[in-house]
């Protein structure tokens, strides 16, 4: 259908296993028989929590391949913030997670100033969201949460503070439920694109 597809597998392991995931997600295995196509996935959501060395693979094959992946950083759930919220002596886990991201922009950067190193950021705690772009300024944030889970599009024009196309918001329930889904799915796109326009002036 010519849409843009993202794998929402949440991988994360050691390196290793990483390159296996990579493959399956970004590109192909290689078996006596041949090879075995992967996913062919335009980016995919990876759990930062083993550490650098098992992004690596997953960033090393998603810029190979043209594609990209969502950390995830600061998610929609409620629990996230039993760990992702825990503070150490200078900054909470998603601030260290927000800066391991940080780092990966380069392989994956585009011409627009945006990287394909992108990270997932729940709209359900909006009060994160500016901070996390001071520390993420080139990352796309795919951002769950609007809708269903409580939170709301209008607290979001800080993830577009760089750039309009700074955040891609993922709602699904709220539109699905809908009387009318295309309806629904058209006025949050119309209120987004606002909101985008107005925070990146």
């Amino acid at each position: 259908a010519g849409l843009l597809v993202i794998a929402d597998g949440k991988r994360g392991d050691v390196p290793v296993s990483a390159r296996a995931y990579a493959q399956a997600l970004f590109g192909a295995t290689q078996t006596p028989w041949g090879p075995v196509a992967g996913l062919g996935a335009d980016a995919a959501t990876v759990n930062p929590l083993l550490g650098a060395d098992a992004l690596e693979p997953l960033v090393e094959a998603a810029a190979g391949s043209g594609a990209g992946v969502f950390a995830l950083v600061r998610t929609s759930n409620p629990g996230a913030a039993d760990v992702l919220d825990w503070p150490d002596a200078s900054q909470p886990l998603f601030e260290r997670l927000a800066r391991l991201v940080a780092d990966l922009a380069d392989p994956l950067a585009g011409d627009s100033g945006l990287s394909g190193a992108g990270a997932v950021v729940g709209a359900t705690e909006p009060r994160h969201i500016g901070r996390l772009r001071e520390l993420m300024p080139r990352s796309v944030f795919l951002i769950p949460g609007v809708g269903a889970q409580g939170g709301s599009a209008a607290d979001l024009g800080p993830a577009f503070a760089n750039h309009r196309a700074g955040a891609l918001v993922a709602a699904s329930r709220s539109i699905a439920g809908a009387d009318d889904p295309a309806a629904a799915a058209a006025a949050l796109r119309d209120e987004l694109w606002a909101i985008s326009q107005s925070a990146a002036r």
